[in-house]
């Protein structure tokens, strides 16, 4: 008779075996924190010099930092629905928009993880805004809502845990005043080329900053946490943003104030060289393979993102994979805040180190929304996928008062070519459009086909359907709309 495997023969004698003589799970912990409209590169560790971000800066310090790393899609609701499958967001139907339904048949890392014995949870802000229950969830698709105390307290300490760490920081509204209140020199606050060096816009970014912060020392207090618990070193920790901050011609757009996130990543003694930077271009689709690697579970083949875990056990700095010299990313409907229709603002994107090429699906529409408010297809709607706050009001308010301030206005709000094409080391804010420029004509070239061809063969509907019917979906949620013109007096120029 073939003899019993040891635990089977145990429990067929009775014997129960004690919890202390269980081998501990050493897989890794994963604790992701994901910020709500935190863009680069506002972090101290880029170089920033007025926010303040120390856990950030530490997890760099102790871990690698990623210089060169991007969403799938500007949006709140498309960028996490990509984050936890791994996939671009065109590939995922109604996912693809904002407030659009996540398909429960589509992988998810958490529960994946979950399935291979891991304890999962999340904390405010994870998948979302939407209804998950419209893709055929019957629960959080990040797993159950608790305080990562609560969670760390409760948890199986022989199990390996997966946490979503996430927060509403730094996502408007924010308290007018705040930055300054805190002690922070307003006039010291980096302005981007594409808006005036106005007080009230460096005021406005200040108070971004405040929230930054909070979120930061909300990390802080995270990690002091897996400190006191002992699992410190067993833990990958990765800090980032869904999408640049919500400002005119950041949040929803292609250029690097929108797509272009902070990304830090430790695990302990697992990462060769800690402090090293990467110049990689990388994108947060690569964090579900990366945490299923890392956990020793499969990758499932729809997955576009690609495995970080030799960029972090390597001992390169700068540019470690030499195939990563480029990212394609874009966006679909933010909200329907176009004139006569349900649709968005659709376009694509292809970033290298030294260009940035855009495509413009339809370049009739608004790229921010229309200014109509009258006229939108959601009532009251206004440059509807900005959201409001002084640097828009602002620039609404001046948008007539020079040549200067009608360009400012322009290149967040005006109506855009087919094509966009920028020179990132004479352009870093991306102001400057050379589409037509003859000198670039086969750089331009040469990016519309490359990018074509990673459009087509990763399944994008743009590119492979006649009728691309992803941003005419059903939309719930809400809509930046006309203030009224009250709200412009303190911005408007004196007579």
């Amino acid at each position: 008779m073939n003899s019993l495997p040891g635990c089977v023969l145990l429990i067929a004698l009775g014997f129960c075996v004690p919890r202390s003589a269980v081998a501990k799970d050493n897989r890794p912990n994963i604790l992701f924190c994901l910020a709500d409209d935190w863009g680069w590169p506002h972090a101290g560790a880029y170089g920033d010099p007025v926010v303040k971000t120390p856990a950030f800066d530490r997890l760099a310090r102790e871990g690698v930092l990623f210089r060169q790393a991007f969403i799938s899609s500007p949006s709140c609701t498309p960028c996490r629905n990509s984050i936890i499958t791994g996939q671009q967001f065109y590939r995922l139907g109604p996912g693809a928009n904002l407030y659009g339904a996540l398909d429960k048949n589509e992988p998810n890392f958490v529960f994946l993880l979950r399935d291979a014995g891991y304890e999962v949870g999340h904390w405010r802000k994870a998948w979302g805004p939407g209804n998950f229950k419209q893709g055929g969830y019957t629960e959080h698709p990040c797993g159950p809502h608790q305080p990562f105390t609560q969670f760390m307290k409760n948890r199986d300490a022989d199990k390996p845990f997966c946490f979503w760490f996430g927060t509403s920081d730094p996502h408007r509204d924010y308290v007018k005043g705040s930055g300054r209140k805190s002690g922070m020199d307003i006039d010291a606050v980096p302005v981007p080329d594409f808006y005036p060096n106005a007080e009230a816009i460096r005021s406005d970014i200040a108070d971004y900053y405040f929230e930054v912060q909070r979120w930061n020392q909300d990390v802080a207090d995270a990690i002091k946490l897996l400190e006191d618990a002992g699992e410190l070193e067993n833990t990958i920790i990765v800090m980032t943003g869904d999408h640049g901050m919500p400002f005119p011609r950041c949040k929803t757009q292609l250029y690097d104030w929108g797509a272009h996130v902070p990304l830090a990543i430790r695990w302990g003694k697992t990462v060769s060289k800690p402090g090293r930077e990467v110049t990689d271009l990388v994108s947060l689709t690569d964090l579900a393979p990366t945490f299923l690697a890392a956990a020793g579970v499969d990758i499932p083949d729809p997955m576009t993102g690609r495995s970080l875990l030799p960029m972090l056990q390597s001992e390169k700095s700068g540019r470690v994979d030499e195939t990563r010299d480029h990212i394609v990313y874009g966006r679909e409907r933010h909200t329907p805040c176009q004139e006569g229709e349900r649709t968005g603002y659709p376009c694509r994107a292809i970033r290298t180190d030294e260009y940035l090429y855009i495509r413009n699906y339809e370049p009739d529409r608004w790229p921010a929304g229309t200014p109509d408010h009258e006229n939108a297809f959601l009532k009251n709607a206004w440059l509807g996928d900005c959201d409001n706050g002084p640097t828009k009001f602002y620039l609404w308010a001046n948008r007539d008062r020079d040549d200067s301030h009608r360009r400012y206005y322009a290149l967040s709000f005006a109506k855009r070519p087919a094509e966009e094409l920028y020179v990132l080391a004479d352009d870093p804010d991306q102001v400057t459009n050379v589409a037509v420029n003859a000198k670039y004509a086969h750089v331009k070239n040469e990016l519309s086909a490359q990018l074509t061809e990673y459009l087509k063969r990763t399944g994008d509907p743009r590119e492979t359907e006649s009728d691309a019917n992803l941003d005419r979906l059903p939309y719930i949620g809400g809509v930046a709309k006309w203030p009224g013109e009250g709200a412009f007096k303190e911005y408007a120029p004196n007579p």
